[in-house]
């Protein structure tokens, strides 16, 4: 699932930025939201992360940092909106709109996000099938029994 957040988010770009906002519809104006690196993390939530985790040094511009994120976001999705960790499509609602706003079903008056959820959630499927390919491959070369 955080790889399908990932690529939906910055296209696994580990610098991306919100959209910029335009004055009069046309002079750039500063950024849309402080969302920022590979997850598109807004810097309250980041904060929120941080201190919650006591991960002081995690960067939204490190892979590891936003998988780990990711992770930890989805967690607590299960553990106060009691979305499954395994349901991708539920799990992106809640991280778009937070925990608040997948509580009031936001969502649910955004029709093109929704469409981007279904995509997120095959995706996700997507990345899984793939790892347990590989996960095989490597298997049936005694790669694990290595360590």
């Amino acid at each position: 699932m955080q790889l399908a957040i990932i690529h939906q988010e910055s296209r696994f770009r580990y610098n991306a930025k919100a959209p910029k906002d335009h004055l009069l519809g046309f002079i750039p104006w500063g950024r849309q939201s402080s969302a920022y690196g590979y997850a598109q993390v807004m810097k309250g939530t980041w904060n929120w992360y941080k201190r919650k985790t006591g991960n002081w040094r995690a960067h939204r511009d490190d892979f590891t940092d936003v998988v780990d994120f990711i992770g930890w976001y989805g967690n607590m999705s299960y553990n106060t909106l009691g979305i499954s960790k395994w349901d991708a499509r539920n799990q992106y609602l809640a991280y778009h709109e937070g925990h608040g706003g997948y509580q009031r079903q936001t969502y649910k008056r955004k029709r093109w996000l929704m469409a981007v959820a279904k995509k997120v959630e095959r995706n996700a499927a997507r990345y899984r099938a793939q790892l347990a390919r590989c996960e095989k491959h490597l298997n049936s070369r005694g790669w694990f029994s290595r360590f």
